[in-house]
């Protein structure tokens, strides 16, 4: 491994140091049918305010990932400071981390979950509108076939990433049903008997690991029942990783 690539090679996502404190709330109260595993759903009282940033989240967990180093020994900086730092990071690339001398240092802080802990309300003004989920280029992808042979090259992409150190973000769909158009980064994998087991941060939950599940035989994604999804079968796009998606 030459020196640049020394320089430049990502750290490990943790999911108790790189995730946020707060988690991207639910318009919706869902519920599973025990009978037929059907979701129903009803607006959730009192209305949530941080809402639909489920990839809004997942990019700017990565931008930090990927451009910001903590240093709990320093001096707290004090807000106006916190909110330019927090602004620097922000305006860095989701795809490829920089140098580890060009990394912005947060001072006060030993982590993101802490400082995300502290910060809350700053964060949630500065890491981005509802339309920055919307407005993605993997948006445009799922509209097409997405084949059994693309989610085998998919698993292949994720597990090569996580070998070399790489947290992918993947755009987790059901199409045109939209049962689930969401966002996620994987960590960590398990080999099973019938696959692999994916380990990711859920923006939607920020207490616990997701559990994602690749069938070799089958060649399918599966993600079990939660609070906003009945379980079962999706697709998965990796985005943020080209110039293109």
């Amino acid at each position: 491994m030459d020196k640049e690539t020394r320089e430049t090679r990502p750290r490990q996502f943790d999911f108790n140091r790189d995730r946020f404190a707060f988690a991207n709330e639910l318009v919706w109260e869902y519920q599973a049918d025990p009978q037929t595993g059907r979701m129903t759903f009803r607006p959730h009282e009192p209305k949530p305010e941080y809402t639909h940033r489920c990839f809004v989240l997942a990019r700017a967990a990565r931008q930090f990932l990927y451009h910001a180093r903590f240093d709990a020994t320093l001096k707290n900086a004090g807000d106006a400071a916190y909110r330019r730092l927090v602004r620097e990071v922000l305006s860095r690339s989701p795809r490829k981390p920089c140098a580890e001398k060009d990394q912005v240092v947060i001072p006060g802080y030993a982590s993101l979950r802490e400082f995300s802990a502290a910060q809350e309300k700053m964060f949630k003004a500065e890491c981005g509108g509802k339309w920055q989920s919307y407005v993605l280029r993997s948006h445009w992808r799922m509209v097409f076939p997405i084949s059994r042979k693309h989610q085998q090259w998919t698993v292949t992409r994720l597990l090569a990433a996580l070998k070399q150190g790489v947290s992918p973000i993947i755009h987790l769909v059901k199409f045109p049903a939209l049962t689930i158009n969401h966002g996620m980064i994987v960590f960590a994998v398990t080999e099973t008997r019938d696959g692999y087991e994916f380990s990711a941060c859920d923006p939607n939950n920020s207490e616990q690991p997701a559990r994602l599940a690749f069938d070799r035989a089958t060649q399918t994604f599966s993600l079990p029942a939660n609070r906003y999804w009945a379980g079962g079968e999706l697709n998965i796009i990796e985005i943020y990783q080209s110039w293109w998606m």
